[in-house]
C-alpha cells in the first residue's frame, strides 16, 4: 500500500456561481508585458524556469518531455504523484531522458494525496496532467498559488468540478497568468490551416459535422496484485472507471467534439442525444464503462454535429472529422484536406507539421518569456462541457439541453481523500462493475 504519510484531508470544491460560457470566446493570446510574470518565470532572478509535474503516467511523463522540448532553460525540479512507484520510474526515465534539464532530488519527488500541493509551491510553471478526477482541484490550487499551468484535458468530468474549473480560468485572467489546455490539436500546424480555410469560407456554410474517434480499449490495468485494495485498484486503471476518467466521452472523443466546436466558433449547442452501452468489453478490467458512444448535437443555427466513440478490440478503427459544407468538404486530422462538392480536391497541407505536443508547450513558455499572457480558458471550458453532456445523454437516455445539462448536481467528489475510504462503484458478486443504463439511469 503506497505511503500516505504526505496525505491531508481535502475540503470540497467551491460551488461558486458559474458565469455563462460566451460565445464565439477561443482564447486568444492576450497581449500586455507584466513584470510579475517575468518573475515568476525566471526564479530568483535567475533565467532559469523552473517546472513540477503532477501526475507520473504516460500523458505526464510526456508532458514534461515536451515542455523541456520548449527550451534549455526550463528545468523539471519537482514530481507528484499518487503511487511512489510511478513516481520513481517516471523520474528514472525522464533524468535518463533529459540529464540536463531533470533535476529532482528526493526532497522534490512526492507521493499521495496531498503530494500537488508541494509540486505547487515549489515551481513557476505546473503541468497537470494526473488522474483527471482531481484536473478541478489540481488547477484551482495552481492558480491561487499564482503559477502559469499546462492542465490536460479533460478539465472535469461533472458540472460542479466544471464550475471549479471555470472560476479557475477566470482568477488565471485577473492574476494575468498563462493557461494552456491539453485540447492539443488546437496547436496542430496543419489543423489551423484547415481550420482557418473553413472559417473563411472554403468549403461555404456549414450543414453538419462527424467526428469519429474509433479505436481500441486505451490502457487497461490488466494486472490486479492481492495487497492492492478496491480503491487502489481503481486508481491504477483509471481509465476505465467514469468517476475517475469521464468515460471514453472525456478521454478520447472529447478532442473531436473540440475540434468540432472550434469550427463552430465555440457557440454551445441547443441540446442533444445520444445512444451507447456495453457490448463486448464486459470483463472487470473495464471497469463501469460503455466500450460505444454516438451522440447527436443541434446548434441554433441547424448545424448539426455527430460524434461517433468506439473502443472494442477487432473493429474498424478510424480517428477524423469531416466537415460538410454547403460547397465542399474538410477533412481533417492527421492528413488534412478539401474537396469540393464533386469530390475533387482543392487543397492539401503540405508543409512541415511539428509535433503538436510540443507546439503547445513551446508557445506557452515563449509567452511566459516574452511577458504575454497565453488563456485557453474559454474553449477548454466549452469542450469539456461537450464531452460532459456526451456522457449524460448516452447514460440517461434522455435528449438534454444545454442549459439542463448546466444545472446538474451531480458530483463525482468523495467526502474525503485517503485510502480507507469506499470507492463509489464497486463490482458485483460475478467481479463485474454496474455499468449505466438508458432509460433507467436518472438523469442528476
Amino acid at each position: 500500500m503506497p505511503s500516505n504519510k504526505r496525505n491531508n484531508k481535502q475540503a470540497q470544491p467551491s460551488r461558486r456561481e458559474f458565469v455563462k460560457i460566451s460565445a464565439g470566446a477561443v482564447g486568444a493570446l492576450a497581449l500586455g508585458a507584466e513584470s510579475s510574470i517575468v518573475r515568476a518565470a525566471h526564479a530568483s532572478g535567475s533565467q532559469v524556469i523552473r517546472i513540477g509535474l503532477i501526475g507520473c503516467g504516460g500523458r505526464g511523463s510526456g508532458a514534461a518531455i515536451n515542455a523541456m522540448n520548449a527550451g534549455k532553460d526550463v528545468r523539471l525540479v519537482a514530481m507528484a504523484d499518487l503511487f511512489e512507484d510511478k513516481l520513481q520510474a517516471s523520474r528514472q526515465r525522464l533524468k535518463k531522458a533529459r540529464p540536463d534539464q531533470v533535476e529532482v532530488d528526493d526532497d522534490h519527488a512526492f507521493f499521495g494525496f496531498d503530494a500537488y500541493k508541494h509540486v505547487i509551491e515549489s515551481v513557476d510553471v505546473v503541468l497537470i496532467a494526473a488522474t483527471s478526477h482531481f484536473h478541478p482541484q489540481f488547477l484551482q490550487a495552481a492558480v491561487r498559488a499564482g503559477k502559469h499551468i499546462f492542465c490536460e484535458k479533460p478539465h472535469a468530468l461533472d458540472v460542479p468540478g466544471l464550475k471549479v474549473a471555470q472560476a479557475a480560468v477566470e482568477e488565471a485572467r485577473r492574476k494575468k497568468l498563462c493557461l494552456v489546455s491539453g485540447l492539443c490539436w488546437r496547436y496542430d500546424i496543419a489543423v489551423r490551416e484547415t481550420m482557418k480555410r473553413v472559417q473563411d469560407g472554403a468549403i461555404g456554410e456549414i450543414v453538419a459535422i462527424q467526428e469519429n474517434y474509433l479505436t481500441v480499449p486505451y490502457r487497461v490495468q490488466k494486472e490486479r496484485k492481492p495487497e492492492w485494495s478496491e480503491l487502489e485498484y481503481q486508481f491504477r486503471n483509471w481509465y476505465h472507471f467514469n468517476w475517475l476518467s469521464g468515460d471514453q466521452t472525456g478521454q478520447q472523443l472529447i478532442h473531436s467534439l473540440d475540434k468540432a466546436s472550434w469550427a463552430l466558433g465555440d457557440v454551445p449547442p441547443v441540446r442533444a442525444w445520444g445512444m451507447g452501452g456495453a457490448q463486448v468489453c464486459l470483463d472487470p478490467i473495464y471497469g463501469d464503462q460503455f466500450d460505444h458512444h454516438g451522440v447527436v448535437f443541434e446548434y441554433a443555427n441547424g448545424v448539426r454535429v455527430f460524434g461517433f466513440c468506439r473502443d472494442i478490440p477487432g473493429c474498424y478503427n478510424i480517428t477524423q472529422d469531416v466537415i460538410f459544407g454547403t460547397k465542399g468538404r474538410a477533412f481533417m486530422p492527421s492528413r488534412c484536406w478539401i474537396e469540393d462538392s464533386k469530390g475533387k480536391i482543392t487543397w492539401r497541407f503540405k508543409g512541415s507539421k511539428p509535433s503538436m505536443y510540443d507546439n503547445e508547450h513551446k508557445e506557452l513558455f515563449d509567452a511566459i518569456r516574452q511577458g504575454r499572457i497565453i488563456n485557453n480558458g474559454d474553449y477548454m471550458i466549452t469542450s469539456t462541457m461537450l464531452g460532459i453532456l456526451a456522457q449524460m445523454v448516452c447514460y440517461t437516455g434522455k435528449q438534454l439541453t444545454w442549459e439542463q445539462a448546466m444545472q446538474s448536481k451531480l458530483s463525482f467528489a468523495l467526502p474525503r481523500y485517503d485510502w480507507d475510504v469506499e470507492p463509489p462503484v464497486k463490482p458485483g458478486p460475478d467481479g463485474r462493475y454496474p455499468k449505466p443504463l438508458p432509460g433507467i439511469t436518472p438523469f442528476v
